[in-house]
């Protein structure tokens, strides 16, 4: 009996559950004597014949999957080479497998690419995209992202009210290694050049620990407070991250090379640099780490909806249209899914466009009236006195 078989890789999400049962409740109406297996931990689940039948679950199970946060089927970070593409693709035969959605980012649309090269039978291999850091190209935004942005834009809001209630400097830590759109998306609710983050740093420029200081300096001295939105990525002006930089060395790399940039050590760098021109400042430097990415108290409906499409699409087209990419297009009133080639978005990075700076620590309206369009509405707030 043929089967559709689904898995999920990369850092999970709040939203990438409702992916995965979009999958499985358009591949029920395509064909429902399918049997739709899901890999547990990915590729590597799936060569060690660890799979779960999806097929079976009730539709209250769906719902309460649905609306679960971060990977039900469980992850992996695995680079397959030649011969681990050989086990996948021994493995999908023996599982008499007519597509393959794979939900994940560009590393997970590469190892698709790979698969769909090197098959010689009949399956389709169709990428079903997800990532809080927005990154991936072809997308106008990628499921996941929404809700990330959603839990950074409220953090900033209500450290911004906590700093101007006891004045300091404050900066947060955010995930994303090669682009922005996360550390930049809390200016989306900025509502006049006094809302925080008054400064953000982003991996597509240039960063200076002297100038960071002197920016911070300078907004401090001007309303008394600091607020600042820092990407783990930011790169020194050589081009290399400065997490790893400041880590002399001694940095962790998963399978595909990406360095691991949630330990803490850039914030600690930051806090002393802090401490050594503000010593008499308020000053608090947090890593937000994973929290953003798969928070139960902030799943986005938008992005709920448009992750359950996605992936209902995945499927539609794995029967359809055979092997790709799906994508989120935006047309200027409404987003919906569409597929593209695969090596359109495999191993490649969708950086925010010059166009959403104003200069390295600032983001433009055009940057701003995008991030806003994507953000639920701002909980509106009393403004304070102070």
């Amino acid at each position: 009996m043929s089967s559709i078989v689904i898995a999920q890789g990369g850092g999970p999400t709040a939203v990438i559950n409702q992916t995965l049962c979009g999958a499985i409740v358009a591949a029920r109406r395509h064909d429902p004597s399918l049997r739709i297996l899901g890999a547990r931990h990915g590729v590597r689940g799936l060569t060690r014949g660890d799979l779960v039948d999806l097929a079976q679950l009730s539709e209250s199970d769906l719902q309460r999957l649905a609306h679960t946060p971060n990977s039900g089927l469980g992850s992996t970070r695995d680079k397959p080479d030649a011969n681990y593409c050989e086990s996948i693709l021994a493995a999908l035969q023996k599982a008499e497998a007519r597509a393959f959605v794979y939900i994940g980012g560009n590393d997970t649309a590469g190892t698709l690419e790979i698969l769909r090269r090197q098959s010689t039978g009949s399956c389709s291999f169709v990428h079903a995209p997800k990532t809080i850091d927005n990154d991936l190209m072809e997308n106008d935004h990628v499921p996941g992202f929404i809700s990330a942005a959603a839990f950074v834009a409220n953090a900033f809001v209500s450290v911004d009210l906590d700093f101007r209630a006891m004045p300091g400097i404050y900066v947060g830590i955010v995930m994303g290694r090669h682009a922005g759109f996360l550390s930049a998306a809390a200016a989306g609710w900025q509502q006049s050049r006094d809302d925080a983050p008054h400064l953000i740093y982003s991996p597509e420029k240039p960063f200076s620990v002297a100038q960071f200081l002197d920016d911070v300096d300078a907004v401090y001295t001007r309303i008394g407070r600091c607020v600042v939105s820092m990407s783990e990525g930011v790169q020194d002006e050589a081009g290399r991250p400065l997490a790893e930089a400041l880590a002399a060395g001694s940095v962790e790399r998963d399978a595909h090379g990406n360095l691991q940039l949630s330990g803490g050590d850039l914030g600690i760098e930051i806090q002393r640099a802090l401490k050594e021109r503000f010593p008499k400042a308020r000053a608090r430097v947090d890593t937000f780490g994973y929290l953003p990415r798969g928070y139960l108290g902030v799943i986005d409906e938008t992005d709920a909806k448009e992750a359950f499409e996605a992936g209902a699409f995945a499927a539609q087209s794995a029967f359809t249209a055979g092997s790709g990419s799906v994508v989120l297009h935006y047309d200027g009133h409404h987003t919906a899914p569409r597929i593209v080639a695969l090596d359109r978005v495999a191993g490649r990075t969708r950086h925010m466009p010059d166009g959403f700076f104003d200069g390295a620590s600032a983001i433009s309206e055009e940057g701003r009236r995008y991030f806003k369009r994507l953000l639920p509405r701002r909980a509106d707030i009393f403004t304070p006195f102070v």
